[in-house]
């Protein structure tokens, strides 16, 4: 070949130019006579499909060359220009040839005509199939009779013909010595596996792994394909198999061993390829789409298609390429089968039978999204590529000389991962190729070391295909192009205009590219494809890596992972499949000097690209990615060869990894264990669903990452199990192993059994669901003894017989480290129980005890046997008994659902106590009848461990539960306790993941001594048809059982008289727990005889009875949890022993419900009642009661002296039992509060006699009672002493029935509070409330809203009230309402407090109210809370109290509380001081003056004014100012949280200048600046008499704090000083404290948040011990550190009653010195340490402290071993009310610890315990802390470890714990 500057130059040579056509072909002859199989191979590459027999070519050379060249030219220019080029790149031709031919034909213009070359070439008459010319479409119009013979001879012939074509087609494929990919009759069948399963893969799977290959080792066993048993309906096979598997190859090679004859089954046999399919646009019937695109037959063609109909079971239809199909198929057909249509839906009609049914159709395809058009009874065939041996015979047959063979083999098995990659037969072939070039002249390992990835194979193959020393980069670039184009558009022929010539004719020279046909009716073309997808792949790959026109980005676009599930969502795959791949492999520092030379950059430009691949993966690996991109993603990283990528994807792996659903093969599993090479952490890799290669488990061997390994799926085999079984020993660190759901059978299980002997570091084994038999069963089990740290063996869904499942449990009988086996229906599990570390800690604690019987008690092993519906008989229960006597202990012996009946029950009843079961044996649903059932309980009566005993002959239940003897207790305590610890610590097992004692009632038990659990069995005998007559044989039998403490006889048939029986049998039961005796058909009769029982049985205390539902219940005083509800918590008197807690007085109790209470059955009753001892609760509850059985009740009321409660609930009471109720307290003294709601329920409390008389109370809310109620109510309460509270609520009084009750008030004896909330009443009845003040002295205060809450309190004294107060809100008072309402309000003498909250009361009704109101004399505080408040401004506010009638002596505004108050004194009096300032400034304006003038005179008594939350503007703080200096007896002046401009604070620090008698100064929280703050401090000159000052929030500057200090130095009375948040830092401090002792009376001092550190805190430390008066100190929010505590603790100031030091960075050190000091403070009332770290010292007192109210130690990393001597110390603090403990490290050892002190803090009235460790078992403590009688309001636990259920349940239960986010704790209602 030439370069282009000398070709150019011969073009240009006249002689050359002058060369004609004629000569030219006459040259290109000769030249191609001299190589014909050179042109026999091109001309078959060119045209494919054409047909070249030797019947139609010419004996001579030289003709058949001019015939083939004819048959190229008549193909088109195209075809034409492409040969010439193949004929200059690869014959040795002249140059003087070369230079015209590509002159003249290698390009367009150049296209002769015709050759003229002797003859004129015309196109073969007899085409190829793929070349015929379009025929008329067949029809099926019938032939006469006597064609019919001449018809099938034309039959015949076509048959005869296609085997013909077909035989020369595959005879015409050897290639020439040399050609690039020149092996293909190196062919080895790849593993194949049938599956009967739907398509794509569908619930149906029988997979039937077996070797494909015929005896002789040579050929697939053919038959083994279509050997299917669909024997009716289609015949459909799909070929499965990942790219690079041989599906077309072995397509091809059916066609070829048809040819020969092999498928002797088949008469025709066509092979269609979707790729070419994909072409045709039209649509098309079957004959054209078989005579048309395949082969015409010579003639007659509707004969033969009608004889293919009539024979179809013996054609056979092959489609490849499944996977490409570009069109979906229609969901829905609507068009007839004969009509045209296209390919894929042909191919549709073909598999489901609508077009020649009965013929055979097979279809090859990638596993993945396969069209919905195929049947669900197709039949599906894995394709999973080579194993061992297959590689091996590949190699050997490639290779042709012996040592060429050796040393490819020896450098595959040198090279595990080249080993791999050879599974896939194509890479396989490319790898052969590789070492067929490399292997001469090479070392030993240094070929497979350039073959180390998938990449670098095609990389090495083509630099073997290159000419040598030369690298072809444009046109291997070229072809990637063409190859990237192709995959965008999803193309994959490619024709004349897709690509170049040259590239065409490189690519052809190289054995890349392979031509064909595509054709339709009417029309073919030549078409071009690379020779398989994946090197398509990888040639756009090389384009998109070495291309200067790919950009980074457009790289990392390519760099993606695709899912590969199995579904029918879509239906077609995309045909990117290794392109990421190709990339990564690229990616590799091995590929960057091919990259550069190929892309003709440096390695740097190269490396960046490599770089951007890399991190793309390097940001795929952190995604959370499914288990095919995992895959996938792992194949990438292990082409780049990158150890740090490698490493970076396997940690980000998570620990669990799901394989769900997707095909697996070899190689996919070995690209996973080597990517897990690179991991640190255990995995678990859970495999389901997945069709996997029988020989996948080979590639996790040596992978030690693996920690569990799980399998499920019904492809897994024998062979699966066997290649299993040669990895698990590999794997040291596997600790679970799962096989479930497989097809294994005695075969598969030998192997298994062999392998796990050697993995003794097994922990759980699971062989579910494989239908083992007995033998697989028993050959597994006996493996137990061989792995010692086996936990759980699990071996469900398996056929055992009776003989062989009690072969089982004489396995776990003498087995030692089993502890459980449960065989159920399905199940069969053993757990068992290894040594651990706790079993050794346990017994080295025995050992010490030196106690040898305890120690083996320690060692002794438990076994719980589950032996359940396993058609066990009485036999086999005699030999059960018989294994179990030998055994171990037994926990559990569960035999329920088995054939035992009557004597199988009772012989294990009676070997019970032989066996030593500690828990449960359960014998239900065995057939037991009423006398067996006694029989049972004969024999179990006088068992010392017998804990309860339930039978139910209807529900077939029988159960024996027990409890441990007296001497294991302890021992099992112990145990117990040791293995909760275990598992505590154990953070990755299951139980400590679960909340800590979340069954906390039982966990009680363990904490608690051996001797408050004594056996207190109980028996139930439920729906066992029991009888009155069957009670003495059964009270016989019971008298026998020690300590019965519950008995259950519910849902028999006693009956009264069975009841009453009863009644006398029960004394000699002794003391029961419990009777239930529910569902026994009783009735009032029953009650009667069971409330006696009362008077006889002592532990009787509660009875309750429910008609309607049957329930009876008697109960002592020991509560059983089972008889409350489900789930509901214990009592909490159980756990008051346990705390310790003082016992309390236990009542009596009577429930009666749902009955009929007739006047004389209450009477009955209540003398039934009368003998019964006390105290007594009686419950009623019915439907209706009537007036006449009420007062029956009432009646008997005083002859029931221990009665202290009677409830009537859910009732219907008619509207007098009001009136019948009040009349209570005078018939019955003894009761102290009536509570009657909604004429539905009603409560009566009564006193005992030891208590003394008291205040009685009577609520009568939602009654119904009107005005016509009240005169007779109010003469009933009259005769009550002493009516402390009563509450009308909720009734339709109005305001007639209100006025008519304030008449009657006098008469009404009421001491403490009147509720009349809504009642329907107007500001009629609040008016008459005013006007009725001044006759009612006792009214202390009333409150009145008409709005939404609608209530109405008034509160009385005993005694005449001196002070009245009133608030009225929301009354909407109207002008005509005013008058009157100032009217009674002057009338109210003693009124000192009125409150008008929203009254609708305007600017203009306030100033009509205040000139109205006038008294002769005395102090009336006005309290206005209105919108327009806000709104008025100071001014106008100062104007409307200018109009009061009396002297203002207090005013204060709150612009933002919208409220006002003025303090009034009556009557008026005049200052003469504030006359001669009237007047005095001219400034002012007119309005202003009067104003001036008016409010001097007004308040010119002023003695408080206070401003808060407004804006003053300058004309408000000038007429401040003029009032200001007119106020000689003002105290106290208030400026808070304001906005004062600059020019309004000079004029308002004047005023204040002159207030020379101000005893308190509030100028904090005002928006200030430092020069405003500066100005405002100057008003502090001269208040020698100050007593409060108030700084906070201010801008205290240098200068300003200098002034301060120095004004501070002269206030020697000054009793208070707020300075906090100001910053004032350590220089402000000591500048303070140098004046602090100057002040004498200091006596409260807040420095808060002020920035202070040590060196500051040192100084006040200094200091304060010098202000001897000093009470509160305040010094939270600085960092003062343990030095400033330690200094405050050697000198605390002896009267100090609040110390505050919040988050003071104070440590243990300080916080314990200040407790010393603090301990014996006889004035300390509150304490906050809050927010300090205190961990280990937290301060604890000795000597109490008397007067602490509230200690706050929120935050301060207090634990459950600190709080102890904490808790202990609020016993010696009588006065505590508040503890704030939130936000600490408190569990429930320490929720104990406060339990047992809560009854001893009587004034406790609040507990803050949020955001701790507390869980249920330590609320529930709390809870029994609150039951013992405390005072206390609430305990807050919100944000504690305690499920929603358990807080729910436990509120229910104690509505004090407060588990809320918002503080619930109900609010008192005001002035209470």
């Amino acid at each position: 070949m030439m370069n282009q500057e000398a070709r150019a130059g011969l073009l240009t040579d006249p002689i050359s130019l002058q060369l004609g056509t004629e000569n030219l072909c006459r040259c290109l002859v000769r030249l191609l006579s001299k190589d014909p199989e050179w042109l026999s191979a091109k001309v078959k590459f060119f045209l494919p499909n054409m047909d070249l027999g030797s019947g139609d070519q010419s004996p001579d050379p030289t003709q058949r060359v001019i015939q083939q060249l004819s048959k190229l030219h008549t193909q088109g220019q195209s075809t034409w220009q492409e040969f010439i080029h193949c004929v200059c790149m690869e014959l040795d031709i002249p140059l003087d040839l070369e230079v015209p031919l590509l002159s003249i034909w290698g390009h367009g213009d150049g296209f002769p005509r015709q050759l003229d070359i002797g003859e004129e070439s015309q196109p073969d008459p007899q085409l190829h199939p793929g070349l015929k010319q379009p025929h008329q479409s067949c029809g099926s119009s019938p032939r006469p009779k006597q064609f019919k013979k001449q018809e099938q001879e034309l039959a015949k012939r076509y048959l005869q013909l296609l085997r013909t074509s077909a035989r020369q087609r595959y005879a015409d494929r050897t290639p020439r010595p040399g050609q690039p990919l020149a092996f293909p009759q190196v062919y080895i069948p790849p593993i194949l596996q049938w599956s009967r399963a739907s398509a794509p893969f569908d619930a149906q799977e029988g997979a039937v792994t077996g070797d494909p290959k015929a005896e002789d080792g040579t050929d697939v066993n053919i038959r083994n394909l279509f050997n299917t048993k669909a024997n009716r309906g289609p015949r459909v096979t799909v070929l499965l198999g990942k790219a690079g598997m041989g599906k077309t190859t072995l397509a091809h090679w059916l066609c070829q061993k048809w040819a020969d004859g092999q498928l002797d089954r088949f008469q025709a046999l066509f092979l269609f390829e979707f790729r070419q399919l994909n072409v045709i646009t039209g649509f098309l019937t079957l004959p054209q789409l078989l005579f048309d695109l395949y082969l015409r037959p010579e003639a007659g063609p509707e004969a033969v298609f009608e004889y293919l109909q009539e024979n179809a079971n013996g054609t056979l239809l092959i489609f490849d390429g499944l996977d490409e199909v570009f069109h979906p198929c229609p969901s829905k057909e609507t068009a007839g089968p004969e009509d045209p249509a296209s390919a894929l839906t042909l191919f549709s009609r073909l598999c489901r039978g609508t077009l020649l049914p009965g013929c055979w159709v097979m279809a090859t395809s990638r596993p993945g999204k396969l069209p919905a058009c195929l049947p669900t009874e197709v039949a599906t065939v894995h394709m999973w590529g080579f194993d061992g041996p297959r590689v091996e015979e590949y190699v050997s047959r490639f290779f042709s000389d012996q040592p060429s063979q050796e040393a490819a083999l020896a450098e595959l098995r040198a090279d595990r991962r080249l080993w791999s990659m050879c599974a896939l037969p194509a890479l396989c072939q490319v790898a052969c190729l590789c070492l067929y070039h490399l292997l001469p002249g090479s070392s030993p390992g240094q070929s497979a070391a350039l073959l180390a990835t998938m990449t670098q194979n095609y990389v090495q193959m083509v630099l073997t295909l290159s000419p040598p020393g030369f690298l072809p980069a444009e046109s291997l670039l070229g072809l990637g192009e063409v190859a990237l184009r192709g995959l965008e558009t999803g193309k994959v022929i490619f024709f004349a205009g897709d690509i170049p010539p040259p590239v065409m004719a490189f690519g052809a020279a190289l054995g890349l590219m392979t031509s064909c046909v595509c054709m339709g009716p009417g029309h073919q073309e030549t078409g071009y494809a690379f020779t398989h997808l994946s090197l398509q792949e990888f040639f756009a790959a090389l384009h998109l890596m070495a291309s200067p026109q790919v950009d980074k980005d457009t790289l990392s676009q390519h760099v993606t992972l695709t899912s590969r599930w199995v579904q029918r969502s879509k239906a077609r795959l995309g045909l990117i499949d290794h392109l990421p791949t190709f990339l990564a492999g690229l990616a590799s520092c091995a590929c960057r000097p091919f990259l550069s030379l190929l892309a003709q950059q440096d390695e740097a430009w190269v490396g960046t690209k490599q770089a951007a691949v890399v991190q793309a993966l390097r940001k795929l690996a952190t995604r959370r990615l499914t288990g095919p991109k995992v895959v996938e993603l792992c194949h990438c990283v292990g082409e780049t060869q990158v150890p740090e990528l490698a490493g970076f994807t396997a940690q980000s792996l998570p620990h669990q990894m799901p394989f769900h659903n997707f095909l697996l093969t070899y190689t996919d599993l070995a690209a996973l264990t080597n990517i897990l090479g690179h991991r640190d952490a255990p995995i678990h890799l859970d495999f389901e669903g997945c069709p996997l290669e029988p020989r996948c488990p080979e590639a996790l061997a040596g992978c030690g990452q693996v920690e569990n390994l799980s399998f499920k799926s019904r492809k897994c085999g024998d062979a699966f199990a066997e290649a299993l079984s040669r990895c698990l020993p590999t794997m040291g660190s596997l600790k679970k192993l799962g096989l479930a759901g497989s097809k294994i059978t005695a075969q598969g299980v030998s192997h298994l059994v062999q392998a796990l002997p050697l993995c003794p570091q097994l922990e759980e084994i699971s062989f579910r669901d494989n239908q083992l038999k007995d033998w697989e069963v028993l050959s597994i089990v006996e493996v137990l003894p061989c792995l010692p740290r086996l936990r759980k063996l699990d071996l469900s869904l398996s056929n055992v017989s009776v003989s062989t499942l009690l072969s089982l449990t004489n396995v776990a009988v003498t087995c030692p480290t089993v502890r459980m086996l449960q065989v159920r229906k399905a199940d069969l599990i053993f757990l068992l129980s290894p040594p651990t570390e706790t079993a050794t800690e346990l017994q080295g604690d025995l050992d010490l005890r030196g106690n040898a019987n305890q120690r083996k008690e320690a060692q002794r092993r438990s076994l719980a046997l589950r032996l359940q519906k396993c058609q066990l008989g009485v036999h086999d229960v005699e030999v059960l008994i018989a294994q179990l006597r030998e055994g171990p202990h037994l926990d559990e012996v569960d035999l329920s659902g088995n054939q035992l009946e009557d004597e199988g029950c009772q012989l294990m009843a009676e070997a019970a106590p032989q066996l030593h079961i500690a828990r449960k044996l359960d014998l239900s649903s065995n057939g037991l009848s009423l006398a067996g059932a006694c029989r049972v309980l004969s024999a179990v009566s006088t068992y010392r461990t017998l804990a309860e005993l339930h039978v139910s002959l209807l529900h077939k239940t029988v159960v024996l539960k027990f409890a441990p003897e007296p001497e294991e207790q302890e021992v099992i305590q112990k145990s117990t306790r040791l293995s909760d610890l275990s598992q505590v610590t154990q953070p990755g097992s299951r139980e400590a993941q679960l909340e800590p004692r979340a069954a906390f009632p039982g966990s009680l038990t363990f904490q608690m001594p051996s001797e408050l659990l004594p056996c207190a069995p109980r028996i139930r005998l439920t729906h066992c048809a029991l009888q009155a007559q069957h009670l003495e044989h059964l009270c016989k039998a019971l008298g026998g059982s020690c300590c019965l403490r519950h008995l259950d006889l519910s849902g028999n048939a006693l009956g009264d008289k069975g009841v009453a029986l009863l009644a006398q049998l029960l004394p000699g039961l002794g003391a029961l727990q419990s009777l239930n005796l529910s569902e026994n058909d009783l009735s009032l009769d029953a009650v009667f005889s069971l409330t006696q029982c009362f008077s006889t049985l002592p532990w009787l205390v509660h009875l309750d009875f429910s008609s309607e539902s049957q329930r009876v219940i008697l109960r002592g005083d020991g509560r059983d949890r089972d008889l409350s509800a489900a789930g509901s918590l214990p009592e909490f008197q159980a756990g008051a022993q346990f705390l310790g807690f003082g016992q309390r007085r236990s009542s009596r109790s009577f429930c009666l419900r749902e009955c009929q209470l007739e006047p004389l059955s209450l009477s009955r009753l209540c003398e039934t009642l009368e003998k019964c001892p006390g105290p007594l609760e009686v419950k009623l509850s019915c439907k209706v009661l009537s007036d006449q059985s009420l007062e029956t009740l009432l009646h008997h009321l005083p002859r029931l002296p221990e009665l202290s409660l009677l409830q009537l609930t859910q009732m219907e009471l008619s509207p007098r039992s009001p009136l019948l109720l009040a009349d209570i307290f005078s018939l019955c003294p003894r009761v102290q509060k009536v509570d009657l709601r909604s004429l539905h329920h009603a409560t009566l409390h009564f006193r005992s006699s030891e208590e003394q008389e008291g205040g009685c109370c009577g609520r009568f809310t939602g009654c119904g009672l009107n005005q016509e109620h009240v005169e007779p109510l109010c003469w009933l309460l009259s005769k009550c002493e002493d009516l402390s509270q009563l509450d009308l609520s909720a009734n339709l009084l109005g305001d007639a029935g209100l006025r008519c009750l304030l008449e009657c008030l006098p008469q009404v004896p009421i001491s403490g509070s009147l509720d009349l909330s809504h009642n329907g009443v107007s500001q009629e009845s609040v008016l008459y409330l005013v006007e009725t003040l001044p006759s009612c002295p006792r009214i202390r205060e009333a409150s009145v809203n008409l709005g939404s809450k609608q209530s109405f309190w008034v509160h009385f004294s005993r005694q005449e009230e001196a002070r009245k107060t009133l608030r009225l809100s929301e009354c909407s008072f109207g002008p005509q309402h005013v008058p009157r309402l100032a009217t009674g309000l002057s009338q109210a003498l003693r009124l000192t407090e009125l409150t008008l909250t929203q009254c609708f009361l305007g600017l203009e009704q306030l100033t009509i109210l205040l000139g109205l109101l006038k008294w002769p004399a005395g102090l009336l505080t006005l309290r206005v809370e209105e919108p327009w408040v806000g709104k008025a401004g100071v001014l106008t506010l100062l104007e409307v109290c200018a109009q009061a009638s009396g002297n203002v002596t207090e005013i204060s505004i709150s612009e933002t509380q919208q409220q006002l108050c003025i303090q009034l004194e009556f009557p008026h009096q005049e200052n003469p001081e504030a006359t001669t300032l009237r007047l005095a400034h001219r400034d002012l304006g007119a309005h202003h003056s009067l104003l001036a003038r008016q409010l001097m005179e007004t308040c010119a008594r002023l003695r408080q004014l206070s401003l808060s939350q407004v804006n003053l503007c300058e004309a408000s703080a000038l007429l401040l100012q003029s009032l200001l200096l007119s106020l000689s007896e003002l105290k106290n002046f208030r400026l808070t949280s304001s906005c004062v401009s600059s020019s309004a604070l000079a004029h308002l620090t004047s005023g204040l200048s002159h207030c020379h008698h101000l005893e308190e100064l509030d100028l904090s929280n005002n928006q200030l600046g430092e020069e405003g703050t500066k100005v405002l401090t100057g008003a502090l000159e001269g208040k020698c008499w100050l007593k409060r000052l108030d700084l906070s929030h201010l801008p205290l500057g240098g200068s300003t704090l200098a002034a301060l200090t120095r004004g501070l130095s002269h206030m020697t009375l000054l009793q208070s000083l707020r300075l906090s948040h100001n910053q004032i830092g350590d220089t402000g401090a000591q500048n303070l404290a140098a004046v602090l002792p100057g002040l004498p009376e200091l006596r409260k001092i807040d420095l808060s948040a002020n920035g202070i550190g040590p060196a500051g805190g040192a100084r006040l430390a200094e200091c304060l011990p010098l202000c001897r008066h000093l009470e509160e100190l305040m010094l939270g929010y600085n960092a003062l550190g343990d030095p400033t505590a330690l200094g405050l603790a050697r000198g605390l100031p002896r009267h100090l009653r609040v110390l505050h030091l919040t988050s003071s960075h104070l440590g243990p050190e300080g916080a314990l010195s200040l407790g010393q000091a603090l301990d014996g403070c006889p004035h300390i009332e509150e304490i906050s340490l809050a927010e300090n770290n205190l961990a280990g010292g937290v301060p604890h007192f000795h000597l109490g402290l008397p007067l602490l109210r509230q200690i706050d130690l929120v935050s301060c990393e207090i634990d459950n071993q600190t709080a102890k001597p904490l808790t202990a110390s609020f016993v010696l603090c009588p006065a505590l009310e508040e503890i704030m403990l939130s936000w600490n490290l408190l569990g429930d050892e320490a929720a104990a610890e406060l339990a047992r002190v809560l009854p001893q803090m009587g004034r406790l009235k609040r507990m803050d315990l949020e955001k701790n460790r507390i869980t249920a078992y330590g609320a529930w403590l709390l809870a029994e802390g609150l039951a013992q009688g405390s005072g206390i309001q609430v305990i807050r636990l919100w944000n504690n470890p305690i499920h929603p259920e358990m807080v729910e349940r436990l509120q229910s239960q104690e509505p004090r714990l407060d588990f809320a986010f918002f503080d619930n704790q109900p609010q008192v209602p005001h002035g209470t």
